[in-house]
Parts: C-alpha cells; structure tokens; sequence
C-alpha cells in the first residue's frame, strides 16, 4: 500500500514486510535508493511522521534510519534532517524472464524407483548407532578400494542365502551405484581389447551410452517370442543381461538359454555381466538364482540396493572372476570411493536381519500393488494386456497396434508421468516394434497408489 508523508511532494511507497518490522522498513529503505526510487538529496520525512502513518513505533523508524545512516545510505544533521546520501546509483540489470518450470506430474509411473516413503528410517537409524559405535577409528580413513570388510563379508553371506550366488569376500567390489560398476568394468574389457559388448535389444539407453563411453559397440541380441536370445554375434567379447527379470519386457532368461549362454562365455573365453536388479522380488514362486551361480569364472554379478531401499544410497556391488578382480579394484583407483558410513551402516542393516524384513515387507507391497494393475486393466481396458512374470517394480502393458504414443500423450494429460516400451529399444533392433507402455508401480507412495492406477486406466485404449 502507497504511504504519503507530511512532507508535501513526498510519496516513498514502501511498506515493511519480512521478519522484523525494523528490519522491513531498513530492507525497503536500502532498495529505494539503491534503486534510485529515492534520489541524492531526497530529504526523508521525520522519525515521528513515518511511524504515526505507519502504524509503528517511533524507535523502529529511528533505528532504520540508523542503521542506514551507518550503512552510508543516508545522512543525518542537525537542523536538516535525515537525507538519502550523494553516492551513485545504479540501476540493477535487467532480470532475464524465468523459464517455465515444467509441470510436475501428479503421479509418476517411470520405472526404475522404489516406493521411497517407505524407506525404513528408524530401523536405518538404529543401524547406523550400532555401526558407528563399533566401527574402529581406521574405519573412516581412506579405506580398501574394494570397501569395507564388513559390508564385502555381509553381501558374501547375504547373496549366497538369497540369490545363490558363490562369493568370496576378496571378491566384492562395493560400488557408488550400478552406473558405477559398469563403468569400471567397461574400460577392465576395453583394456584387455574387447570391442563389442552384445546387449539385449530392449534395455536402458544409459547403460548403453556408458559402453558406448568407455569406447565399445553394443550390438542387439535377438529378441523372439521366447525372451532374449543371448547368443551373442561374432566378435563380442562380453555380454549384458538382466536374467532373473528381463528389463523391461519382464521376462526371466529361459534354462536352456541360461546354460547355452554361459556356455558361450566358456568356449571363447567372454565375460557374462548379470544385472540382477531387482532379483529378490519374484511373487508367484522363489526367485530364479543368479546366473553367476552356474559359472563363477566367467559371470560378474552386479546388484544394488537402489530398488531394495533407495537409490540415493549410492550404493551398489560386483562379485567378480577371481582372474578379472585385481583389475576391476585397480580400475576404481588407490582408495575406496563410497561413503564408509552408509557402508558399515547397511553391513549391519545386512547382518541384524533387517534387510531381509523390509525386503518380505516390500514384497507384499509390490505384489499388492501389481495384483490391483492387473485387475484393474482387466476390468477397464480390456484391449490391454499385462506382460511378464509377477515380479519386480514394473509391469509391460501391451496396446493395441499404433497406440503407443496417443496413451503417453493421454496420460501426461491426466498427470502422469509414463515411458513407452519404444523408448527401451536399441536403435538398430532387429525386432519388429511393439506397441506397449512400461507402468513402474513401485514408484508411487501408499496413499498414491489409487489415484494414480485410476488416472493410468483412463489414459489407456
């Protein structure tokens, strides 16, 4: 609101605002003048005039005059009042207009995130006093570039329970995130003159792109009714595969094409990467082992806790050949890399048997979850069809022919955030396009789950 003063000509127009009455007033007076609002030798109304309009006490006007006269803003003399100081003004540059923050989406059906509101944070909590209490003072030096003793030793026993996989604690590379291992891995292979690195044909673009980085080709394996077929071509020297729970299309690596591909990796000598993302969570049946089991020479496995708990733990693991494993510690440099806390903290998160709590928690969660998309696309878009095993944060919804992007535009439109299958496709697949959207029903919290599953099931044909 504009104040007039007793002082005929003299319209200032501010009013405080902020925390403080004094230091409002003082805040509004500074960007007058240093604004030019108010010129050089503009003389300012009295302290008592100012505050009986408005509406404050006389000692907070006086005390931003003050406070501006010892800031060199303003002077003040006997017998002339108070007066914006003779100093140069200069006018504040031209703000750029502020790009346009894009919409948030009222849901987010991306896969790839766990439902983060359940995050255990009071059982991270006490895990992380006890770790910290018994954690040796040497624990918070520069560690073993390979990572903490005792997280190497808990993921050893942790995967050989519950994934099958055959581990030795020397041989466990904690990593910052999936991301992480790949990389290191990526230049190990390009190092010992591998070229090509075959790929399944659909998958994350990313990893592609930190092959690619690192100086490979990636090249598409077949994909047929049957899933991934991983015989890879001539010439690869290495191989990429999510076995347990095929990203996206959601499908496990069928036996024979299990044994066929390990086999591959005997006969030539190749390197087999499992990425076993999200393994644990199978609901029909006990989740398939990991591949690493059936040849522990000639498989890395590489997991990570960013689909168990949170991905913002950047933390991750490998559990390689014992032949590549000098070189995989070597290529992650002379010292660990990963936060020594979080570290002990999930060593013993592993050890108490809370892990293994959240996990059967968060599988009858998910599977809550995925049992509602299906019956509600069965009952709401029967043209639709779920695709793949019950397992893991996503499911594939096929469409009908040439629908694709009309339902990703459909459901930005009823706020949702939503990849179609196209965008998982490896540029030079040989296999005929689908038409299908990749629905990540971890993602949202408890309380969303509704809204969102309703949301999604108007988008769709």
């Amino acid at each position: 609101m504009a104040k007039s003063w007793a002082n005929p000509g003299i319209d200032l127009h501010v009013e405080p605002a902020g925390r403080g009455l004094r230091r409002g007033l003082t805040d509004a007076l500074r960007e007058a003048v240093r604004t030019g609002r108010l010129a050089p030798g503009t003389r300012l109304p009295p302290s008592r005039a100012l505050a009986a309009d408005l509406g404050i006490a006389r000692n907070t006007v006086a005390g931003a005059y003050a406070d501006l006269v010892a800031e060199g803003w303003l002077t003040a003399r006997q017998g002339s009042g108070t007066r914006v100081a003779d100093r140069p003004v200069t006018a504040p540059p031209a703000r750029a207009p502020r790009p346009r923050p894009f919409a948030r989406p009222a849901y987010d059906l991306r896969p790839g995130t766990p439902d983060l509101a359940s995050f255990p944070r009071a059982e991270w909590l006490k895990a992380a006093r006890r770790a910290l209490a018994a954690a040796p003072n040497d624990a918070l030096g520069y560690g073993d570039p390979r990572g903490r003793p005792e997280l190497r030793t808990a993921l050893a026993e942790y995967l050989a329970r519950a994934r099958g996989v055959r581990a030795d604690p020397a041989r466990v590379l904690v990593c910052a995130g999936f991301a992480h291992a790949l990389t290191l891995l990526a230049a190990v292979l390009r190092a010992r003159g591998v070229h090509t690195v075959a790929v399944e044909s659909y998958g994350l673009h990313v990893h592609r792109d930190l092959l690619t980085a690192a100086g490979l080709r990636t090249v598409p394996l077949p994909f047929d009714d049957r899933g991934t077929d991983p015989a890879p071509p001539d010439g690869a020297g290495a191989v990429l595969l999510t076995p347990a729970h095929q990203f996206p299309m959601g499908a496990p690596l069928r036996p024979d094409r299990r044994a066929a591909v390990v086999d591959w990796a005997r006969r030539t000598g190749g390197l087999v990467l499992e990425d076993d993302y999200d393994g644990e969570f199978r609901y029909d049946r006990r989740p398939v082992g990991a591949l690493q089991g059936l040849d522990p020479d000639r498989v890395v496995h590489l997991g990570t806790a960013s689909k168990s708990l949170a991905p913002g733990l950047r933390l991750a693991w490998a559990v390689v050949p014992p032949w590549l494993a000098e070189e995989v510690t070597a290529a992650k440099g002379a010292v660990d890399t990963c936060g020594v806390l979080d570290q002990l903290t999930l060593a013993e998160f592993l050890a108490s048997g809370a892990y293994d709590r959240h996990v059967r928690a968060a599988r009858l969660r998910y599977r809550r979850r995925r049992d509602a998309l299906v019956a509600a696309v069965a009952a709401r878009a029967p043209e639709v069809r779920v695709t793949g095993i019950a397992a893991g944060l996503h499911a594939v919804l096929r469409l009908p022919s040439g629908t694709e992007r009309p339902v990703v535009r459909a459901a930005a439109w009823h706020g949702l955030a939503l990849h179609g299958l196209s965008l998982f496709r490896h540029p030079r697949a040989e296999t005929e396009p689908l038409d299908a959207v990749v629905v990540g029903y971890g993602t949202p919290p408890d309380h969303a789950w509704a809204g969102a599953l309703d949301a999604l099931c108007r988008a769709l044909p």
